[in-house]
């Protein structure tokens, strides 16, 4: 059975104008500014006008950890948004917008998929409104005013081996992940070793996303520890002067940005942190204006549960005085044959005993996820090969954990596939069981939020680190930062540090192997095993397959 690609079923979209879209969460045509006919940000004053108007339902879509059998964690966010509407609830949808790197390397794009897709794709997965690229010239804004500080006098003492301040490119570059900066005589500035992270791993995304408004914003950035003295007092962002600039450039970047589904659901595209790297979230002030405009707001935390709904709960949540009334957790019986032993060439033979064996790792999640005291639903993206018996199985193997899993097929027939899914996230939403709370409190010390999170998400028996680790959390803790929460930054593979160790690992160890304070984004990030904050490219990168075709119409974009 052949079916049509994502990018096919794309153009053939009946999308209404924007304006129309807005109207059905009342935001009037004066507060949309407009990129084109089919895309729109919502202006500051409006959002600043909804005050304290109640809240909607909150509910998370995440994911067992990703294989390359796909998951669809997007697809199953964007089609619940649909079947919830189809029910006849005023819903929206908020999820992150699509990153250059992982678009042109490995991973595709942000939309969906099938018949669950925003629209319009193509420009969501490349430059959209323009956001990246601000978050991008801001970053490099900053970095640029260090090296000129230096360069003309150094008044404020930078010791330049303790510069912590990168510069980020929204591309997947492993060849600048270290490199020399000033190289070429005095007049370029003195020779120091500096590198490149992807922008999506910025601070000043990560920002961004928390920021509430644009003086929150500011007073975010002027908060970034940029370097050390050689007495190792900070210095920060505000004072070199650029958090002013720097708010200037990201000015219509923080206002939220508005598109809409196949089924002209509306959906807030806005903010892209990795999950692997960042806390992977759409940005707070998308969230919280669409819980103001919707009566149900499904969100995605990325990829698998044990990375991005844990920080999702753990962060966004945590700064943003979110509580979440269900989460929606998406496995597929492919993924559970990987988990199980099965090839990916495999996959089309059924195999309920590799199914059953791999459900350990959605047991794991699903478990994880009732320990912060939110309902849990399954949700089974489904792919033509699966069978009855394999189906069956993952719907007993959660139902001997007291869930429910529901098989949903909106990749194929869209809202009309997911209906008793979003009927039964509704009733779970409406009975206000959740009873949401973080995983650790705020007064345990750095290193024990990051063992809390090691040993009660990823099940590690511990977690090393390097001496100069440990004091490093420990000066931070003195000046008074100890009551952050951490970011892991873990591969997204496996509950351990090892992307080839699947399932559900026990007693592994956690290797932190660097620590990074982001003083403006309010946590601190741990960086562990072999995670890196610049991609590579693959062997065969998808850049290799896109093109314009004799249209000049978008090819090979996934």
């Amino acid at each position: 059975m052949s079916f049509k690609s994502d990018i096919e079923i794309a153009r053939e979209a009946q999308k209404l104008p924007i304006q129309e879209i807005g109207a059905k969460l009342g935001i009037g045509a004066a507060d949309l500014i407009p990129y084109g006919h089919d895309k729109a940000k919502i202006a500051q004053g409006f959002i600043k006008g909804l005050g304290d108007r109640p809240e909607g339902r909150l509910i998370l879509v995440t994911a067992v950890n990703p294989t390359p059998a796909g998951e669809g964690k997007t697809t199953t966010t964007v089609g619940l948004g649909d079947g919830l509407a189809a029910i006849g609830k005023q819903a929206a949808i908020c999820i992150r917008e699509a990153s250059l790197g992982p678009c042109f390397g490995m991973k595709g794009g942000a939309a969906g998929g099938g018949r669950a897709q925003v629209v319009p794709m193509e420009e969501m997965n490349l430059h959209f409104t323009g956001d990246f690229h601000a978050i991008t010239s801001a970053h490099n804004l900053l970095a640029a005013m260090i090296d000129n500080h230096i360069y003309w006098g150094n008044d404020l003492q930078i010791d330049d081996r303790r510069i912590t301040w990168r510069r980020v490119m929204d591309m997947n570059d492993r060849a600048l992940r270290d490199i020399v900066v000033g190289l070429g005589g005095v007049s370029n500035g003195s020779p120091r070793q500096g590198g490149f992270d992807i922008t999506v791993a910025s601070e000043v995304m990560a920002i961004l996303c928390l920021a509430t408004d644009l003086d929150d914003l500011q007073n975010r950035l002027g908060d970034i520890i940029v370097a050390y003295r050689r007495d190792k007092t900070p210095i920060t962002c505000r004072d070199l002067k650029a958090d002013g600039a720097m708010t200037v450039l990201l000015k219509d970047a923080m206002q939220p940005n508005l598109v809409q589904t196949l089924e002209n659901t509306p959906a807030f595209v806005h903010g892209g942190p990795f999950a692997n790297i960042a806390h992977g979230c759409n940005s707070v002030i998308a969230t919280r204006t669409a819980l103001k405009l919707a009566d149900y707001v499904v969100t995605e935390a990325g990829f698998g549960a044990d990375l991005g709904a844990e920080k999702f709960l753990d962060i966004k949540c945590r700064k943003a005085g979110l509580a979440p009334d269900c989460v929606v957790l998406v496995a597929t019986v492919r993924s559970m044959k990987m988990n199980g032993g099965v090839a990916k060439s495999a996959l089309g033979a059924e195999n309920v005993a590799a199914v059953t064996a791999g459900c350990a790792n959605l047991g794991r999640h699903l478990r994880n996820l009732q320990g912060y005291g939110v309902p849990v639903v399954v949700a089974i993206n489904h792919f033509v090969s699966d069978t009855e018996a394999e189906i069956a199985a993952v719907k007993d193997y959660v139902a001997a954990l007291d869930a429910e899993a529901i098989l949903c097929r909106h990749w194929e027939q869209g809202s009309a596939g997911i209906l008793d899914l979003a009927t039964r996230v509704a009733e779970i939403a409406d009975s206000g069981v959740a009873d949401f709370a973080p995983l650790y409190g705020d007064d345990l010390s750095l290193f024990d939020k990051i063992d809390c999170i090691a040993k009660r998400i990823y099940h590690a028996a511990e977690v090393t680190a390097p001496p100069q680790v440990l004091a490093q959390l420990r000066e931070w803790e003195a000046a008074g930062y100890g009551k952050l929460p951490v970011c892991m930054a873990k591969t997204q593979y496996s509950f351990s540090a090892d992307p080839t160790l699947l399932g559900a690992p026990e007693g592994h160890t956690i290797p932190v192997r660097e620590v990074r304070l982001s003083a403006g984004a309010g946590f601190v990030v741990a960086i562990c095993g072999e995670i890196m904050t610049m991609p590579g490219l693959p062997r065969v990168p998808a850049a290799e397959a896109i093109h314009l075709n004799e249209l000049g119409q978008i090819e090979g974009l996934f």
